[in-house]
Protein backbone atom coordinates (compact mmCIF):
# COMPACT_ATOMS: atom_id res chain seq x y z
CA UNK A 1 0.00 0.00 0.00
CA UNK A 2 2.98 2.25 1.19
CA UNK A 3 4.07 1.88 -2.82
CA UNK A 4 0.88 2.76 -4.35
CA UNK A 5 0.10 6.11 -1.86
CA UNK A 6 3.58 7.37 -3.37
CA UNK A 7 2.63 6.23 -7.05
CA UNK A 8 -0.64 8.29 -6.45
CA UNK A 9 1.36 11.26 -4.35
CA UNK A 10 4.33 11.32 -7.40
CA UNK A 11 1.80 11.43 -10.28
CA UNK A 12 -0.71 14.01 -8.96
CA UNK A 13 1.41 16.97 -9.93
CA UNK A 14 0.82 15.65 -13.80
CA UNK A 15 -3.12 15.62 -13.71
CA UNK A 16 -5.88 18.39 -13.61
CA UNK A 17 -8.51 16.13 -11.39
CA UNK A 18 -9.08 12.83 -9.70
CA UNK A 19 -11.87 10.28 -11.00
CA UNK A 20 -12.43 8.24 -7.62
CA UNK A 21 -14.34 5.10 -8.24
CA UNK A 22 -16.60 3.88 -5.49
CA UNK A 23 -18.95 0.64 -5.13
CA UNK A 24 -22.49 1.96 -5.20
CA UNK A 25 -23.34 -0.76 -2.17
CA UNK A 26 -21.46 0.46 0.02
CA UNK A 27 -20.45 4.40 -0.99
CA UNK A 28 -18.84 5.25 2.54
CA UNK A 29 -17.51 1.71 3.15
CA UNK A 30 -15.67 1.83 -0.33
CA UNK A 31 -13.75 4.89 0.09
CA UNK A 32 -10.80 4.83 1.25
CA UNK A 33 -9.99 7.59 3.28
CA UNK A 34 -6.11 7.65 2.25
CA UNK A 35 -7.36 9.13 -0.68
CA UNK A 36 -8.92 12.21 0.29
CA UNK A 37 -5.60 12.96 1.82
CA UNK A 38 -3.04 12.31 -1.22
CA UNK A 39 -5.72 14.11 -3.37
CA UNK A 40 -6.06 17.50 -1.54
CA UNK A 41 -7.35 20.03 -2.82
CA UNK A 42 -7.47 18.69 -6.32
CA UNK A 43 -10.75 18.79 -8.44
CA UNK A 44 -12.33 15.08 -7.66
CA UNK A 45 -15.48 13.26 -9.23
CA UNK A 46 -16.69 10.66 -7.36
CA UNK A 47 -18.91 7.94 -9.17
CA UNK A 48 -21.05 5.24 -7.31
CA UNK A 49 -19.74 2.53 -9.85
CA UNK A 50 -21.89 -0.82 -9.92
CA UNK A 51 -24.95 1.30 -9.91
CA UNK A 52 -27.20 -1.49 -11.53
CA UNK A 53 -26.48 -3.86 -8.42
CA UNK A 54 -27.52 -0.95 -6.27
CA UNK A 55 -30.66 0.46 -4.74
CA UNK A 56 -31.92 2.87 -7.05
CA UNK A 57 -33.60 5.08 -4.40
CA UNK A 58 -30.79 4.34 -2.13
CA UNK A 59 -27.94 5.85 -5.14
CA UNK A 60 -30.73 8.81 -5.06
CA UNK A 61 -30.10 9.76 -1.86
CA UNK A 62 -26.30 9.33 -2.12
CA UNK A 63 -25.82 11.26 -5.57
CA UNK A 64 -28.23 14.37 -3.60
CA UNK A 65 -26.04 14.43 -0.32
CA UNK A 66 -22.95 14.76 -2.17
CA UNK A 67 -24.58 17.53 -4.53
CA UNK A 68 -25.50 19.49 -0.97
CA UNK A 69 -21.66 18.99 0.31
CA UNK A 70 -20.67 19.99 -3.67
CA UNK A 71 -19.18 16.80 -4.43
CA UNK A 72 -19.51 16.27 -8.25
CA UNK A 73 -20.79 12.30 -8.23
CA UNK A 74 -22.16 9.72 -10.86
CA UNK A 75 -24.28 6.76 -10.89
CA UNK A 76 -22.36 4.49 -13.14
CA UNK A 77 -22.10 0.93 -14.23
CA UNK A 78 -18.90 -0.48 -16.34
CA UNK A 79 -20.43 -3.08 -16.82
CA UNK A 80 -23.38 -2.25 -18.61
CA UNK A 81 -21.90 0.83 -19.67
CA UNK A 82 -24.22 2.80 -17.94
CA UNK A 83 -23.75 6.79 -18.04
CA UNK A 84 -19.95 6.69 -18.76
CA UNK A 85 -20.76 8.54 -21.85
CA UNK A 86 -21.25 11.27 -19.03
CA UNK A 87 -18.29 10.86 -17.01
CA UNK A 88 -16.08 13.29 -19.10
CA UNK A 89 -18.30 15.50 -20.36
CA UNK A 90 -18.32 15.86 -16.05
CA UNK A 91 -14.69 16.12 -15.82
CA UNK A 92 -14.74 19.22 -18.42
CA UNK A 93 -17.64 20.53 -16.46
CA UNK A 94 -15.45 20.51 -13.07
CA UNK A 95 -12.32 22.40 -14.88
CA UNK A 96 -14.33 24.83 -16.88
CA UNK A 97 -12.31 27.26 -15.14
CA UNK A 98 -9.03 26.00 -15.84
CA UNK A 99 -9.87 25.23 -19.45
CA UNK A 100 -11.40 28.78 -19.83
CA UNK A 101 -7.55 29.91 -17.97
CA UNK A 102 -5.41 27.95 -20.37
CA UNK A 103 -7.40 29.11 -23.46
CA UNK A 104 -6.92 32.53 -22.70
CA UNK A 105 -2.97 31.53 -22.53
CA UNK A 106 -3.57 30.42 -26.32
CA UNK A 107 -3.74 27.00 -25.10
CA UNK A 108 -6.71 26.50 -27.17
CA UNK A 109 -7.04 22.34 -27.32
CA UNK A 110 -4.68 21.60 -24.35
CA UNK A 111 -5.73 17.79 -23.27
CA UNK A 112 -7.71 17.49 -19.99
CA UNK A 113 -5.78 15.15 -17.81
CA UNK A 114 -7.36 12.79 -15.39
CA UNK A 115 -5.94 10.01 -12.89
CA UNK A 116 -8.29 7.36 -11.91
CA UNK A 117 -8.28 5.54 -8.21
CA UNK A 118 -9.96 3.17 -6.07
CA UNK A 119 -9.53 0.25 -3.85
CA UNK A 120 -9.81 -3.34 -5.07
CA UNK A 121 -13.17 -4.52 -6.71
CA UNK A 122 -14.64 -1.42 -7.11
CA UNK A 123 -14.47 -1.62 -11.34
CA UNK A 124 -11.39 0.71 -11.93
CA UNK A 125 -9.87 -1.26 -14.11
CA UNK A 126 -13.40 -1.51 -16.16
CA UNK A 127 -14.01 2.11 -16.28
CA UNK A 128 -10.44 2.84 -17.92
CA UNK A 129 -11.05 0.35 -20.49
CA UNK A 130 -14.59 1.24 -20.92
CA UNK A 131 -13.45 5.29 -20.83
CA UNK A 132 -10.30 3.93 -23.16
CA UNK A 133 -12.02 1.79 -25.80
CA UNK A 134 -9.86 0.89 -28.69
CA UNK A 135 -8.11 3.93 -27.88
CA UNK A 136 -5.79 2.19 -25.26
CA UNK A 137 -2.87 3.52 -26.93
CA UNK A 138 0.28 5.41 -25.53
CA UNK A 139 0.98 9.31 -25.74
CA UNK A 140 4.09 10.85 -26.82
CA UNK A 141 6.45 11.07 -24.31
CA UNK A 142 6.76 14.58 -22.73
CA UNK A 143 9.30 16.10 -20.60
CA UNK A 144 8.84 15.45 -16.85
CA UNK A 145 7.05 12.42 -17.09
CA UNK A 146 8.71 9.20 -16.58
CA UNK A 147 9.24 5.90 -18.46
CA UNK A 148 6.45 3.17 -17.46
CA UNK A 149 3.81 5.36 -17.01
CA UNK A 150 0.93 5.19 -19.76
CA UNK A 151 -1.28 8.20 -20.95
CA UNK A 152 -4.27 6.89 -22.70
CA UNK A 153 -6.27 9.13 -25.37
CA UNK A 154 -10.07 9.47 -24.75
CA UNK A 155 -12.86 11.00 -25.98
CA UNK A 156 -13.86 14.84 -25.58
CA UNK A 157 -9.87 16.06 -25.56
CA UNK A 158 -9.16 14.13 -22.06
CA UNK A 159 -5.85 11.69 -21.24
CA UNK A 160 -6.09 9.35 -18.71
CA UNK A 161 -2.45 8.54 -16.83
CA UNK A 162 -2.87 4.99 -16.61
CA UNK A 163 -0.79 4.31 -12.62
CA UNK A 164 -0.44 0.78 -11.64
CA UNK A 165 -1.86 -0.77 -8.27
CA UNK A 166 -5.29 0.29 -6.38
CA UNK A 167 -4.93 1.13 -2.39
CA UNK A 168 -6.02 -1.18 -0.68
CA UNK A 169 -9.13 -0.64 1.86
CA UNK A 170 -8.72 1.23 5.40
CA UNK A 171 -10.92 0.62 8.43
CA UNK A 172 -11.41 1.54 11.86
CA UNK A 173 -14.83 0.74 11.87
CA UNK A 174 -15.65 -2.91 12.08
CA UNK A 175 -19.01 -2.50 10.21
CA UNK A 176 -16.72 -0.21 7.59
CA UNK A 177 -14.87 -3.72 6.95
CA UNK A 178 -17.93 -6.01 7.55
CA UNK A 179 -19.36 -4.13 3.98
CA UNK A 180 -16.25 -4.55 2.27
CA UNK A 181 -15.85 -8.27 2.94
CA UNK A 182 -20.09 -8.70 1.88
CA UNK A 183 -18.91 -7.19 -1.36
CA UNK A 184 -15.53 -9.76 -1.82
CA UNK A 185 -13.07 -6.32 -1.61
CA UNK A 186 -11.78 -8.26 1.20
CA UNK A 187 -10.62 -11.75 0.53
CA UNK A 188 -12.60 -14.52 1.81
CA UNK A 189 -10.21 -16.48 3.84
CA UNK A 190 -9.13 -13.93 5.84
CA UNK A 191 -12.82 -14.03 7.40
CA UNK A 192 -14.70 -17.04 8.81
CA UNK A 193 -17.39 -16.76 5.95
CA UNK A 194 -20.26 -18.68 7.66
CA UNK A 195 -19.83 -15.45 11.06
CA UNK A 196 -19.73 -13.50 7.64
CA UNK A 197 -22.59 -14.59 6.20
CA UNK A 198 -24.50 -14.71 9.48
CA UNK A 199 -23.86 -11.04 10.07
CA UNK A 200 -24.80 -10.72 6.36
CA UNK A 201 -28.28 -12.26 7.28
CA UNK A 202 -28.77 -9.59 10.45
CA UNK A 203 -27.73 -6.75 7.80
CA UNK A 204 -29.60 -8.03 5.01
CA UNK A 205 -32.89 -7.83 7.66
CA UNK A 206 -32.61 -4.48 7.99
CA UNK A 207 -31.62 -3.10 4.61
CA UNK A 208 -33.32 -5.29 1.93
CA UNK A 209 -35.89 -7.23 4.47
CA UNK A 210 -37.70 -9.04 0.81
CA UNK A 211 -34.84 -9.91 -0.75
CA UNK A 212 -34.61 -13.26 1.38
CA UNK A 213 -38.28 -13.86 0.55
CA UNK A 214 -38.25 -13.19 -2.74
CA UNK A 215 -35.12 -15.40 -3.81
CA UNK A 216 -35.58 -18.23 -1.25
CA UNK A 217 -39.55 -18.30 -0.68
CA UNK A 218 -38.96 -17.89 3.32
CA UNK A 219 -41.77 -16.02 5.59
CA UNK A 220 -39.42 -14.35 8.43
CA UNK A 221 -41.32 -13.48 11.38
CA UNK A 222 -39.91 -10.74 13.85
CA UNK A 223 -39.30 -13.22 16.43
CA UNK A 224 -36.91 -15.75 14.29
CA UNK A 225 -33.21 -15.02 15.21
CA UNK A 226 -30.07 -14.48 12.26
CA UNK A 227 -29.53 -18.19 13.16
CA UNK A 228 -32.72 -19.59 12.40
CA UNK A 229 -32.98 -17.30 8.89
CA UNK A 230 -29.41 -18.52 7.77
CA UNK A 231 -30.41 -22.33 8.34
CA UNK A 232 -34.08 -21.71 6.61
CA UNK A 233 -32.26 -20.61 3.95
CA UNK A 234 -29.82 -23.49 3.76
CA UNK A 235 -32.97 -25.81 4.56
CA UNK A 236 -35.05 -24.47 1.62
CA UNK A 237 -32.00 -24.98 -1.15
CA UNK A 238 -31.33 -28.66 0.21
CA UNK A 239 -28.18 -27.83 1.47
CA UNK A 240 -27.90 -31.02 4.07
CA UNK A 241 -25.48 -33.10 5.61
CA UNK A 242 -26.42 -36.84 6.93
CA UNK A 243 -28.45 -36.73 10.24
CA UNK A 244 -30.77 -33.76 8.54
CA UNK A 245 -27.90 -31.45 9.75
CA UNK A 246 -27.68 -28.08 7.85
CA UNK A 247 -24.63 -27.41 5.69
CA UNK A 248 -23.31 -24.30 7.06
CA UNK A 249 -20.12 -23.71 4.75
CA UNK A 250 -22.25 -24.39 1.98
CA UNK A 251 -25.25 -22.03 2.66
CA UNK A 252 -22.81 -19.15 3.89
CA UNK A 253 -20.89 -19.52 0.39
CA UNK A 254 -24.11 -19.19 -1.62
CA UNK A 255 -25.58 -16.85 0.22
CA UNK A 256 -22.55 -14.28 -0.21
CA UNK A 257 -22.04 -15.45 -3.66
CA UNK A 258 -25.89 -14.99 -4.73
CA UNK A 259 -25.81 -11.40 -2.98
CA UNK A 260 -22.38 -10.42 -5.07
CA UNK A 261 -23.91 -11.98 -8.34
CA UNK A 262 -27.03 -9.80 -7.92
CA UNK A 263 -29.54 -12.59 -7.91
CA UNK A 264 -30.68 -11.22 -4.19
CA UNK A 265 -31.60 -8.69 -6.04
CA UNK A 266 -30.61 -4.88 -6.37
CA UNK A 267 -29.27 -3.67 -2.49
CA UNK A 268 -27.46 -1.25 -0.93
CA UNK A 269 -26.29 -1.86 2.28
CA UNK A 270 -25.41 1.69 3.33
CA UNK A 271 -27.27 5.04 3.76
CA UNK A 272 -26.16 8.45 3.76
CA UNK A 273 -27.88 9.30 6.87
CA UNK A 274 -26.09 9.96 10.35
CA UNK A 275 -23.04 9.33 8.30
CA UNK A 276 -20.09 11.85 8.68
CA UNK A 277 -18.77 12.19 4.60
Amino acid sequence: MAKTRRLIAENLKLVDAVIEVTDARIPYSSRNPEIAKLIGRKPEILLLNKADAADESATKLWLERYKALGIPALATDCKTGRNINRVLPLVRSVLKEDIARWESKGMVGRPVRIMAVGIPNVGKSALINRLAGSKRAKVEDRPGVTRGKQWIKLEAGCELLDTPGVLAPKFEDKNVGLSLAFTGAIKDDILDQETLALVFVEKLRSSSPGAIKSRYGIEISDDMTDLEVFEAIGRKRGFLVSGGEINYERTAAVLLDEFRSQKLGRITLELPEGLEL
